[in-house]
């Protein structure tokens, strides 16, 4: 497995990690808990997208791995 695919794979995991925290948020009645899925959910992005920049950097580098 090529590291553009490990970084590629790694992106969709910490994607639906994301979409995990976000359903949680929205199915909890609990607001301490409401507030850290919704808190954890947009680190996760903020992580995300440093990830898709990384992605990017890597198609630029290495056009054979673009769509991959």
């Amino acid at each position: 497995m090529t590291v553009a695919s490990q970084v590629k794979t790694t992106l969709a995991s910490l994607k639906s990690a994301q979409a995990s925290l976000e359903t949680f948020a929205l199915g909890t009645q609990n607001q301490e808990a409401k507030n850290l899925f919704t808190q954890a959910a947009q680190q996760t992005q903020q992580i995300v997208q440093q990830v898709e920049s990384r992605v990017q950097q890597l198609e630029n580098e290495e056009p054979q791995y673009k769509g991959f």
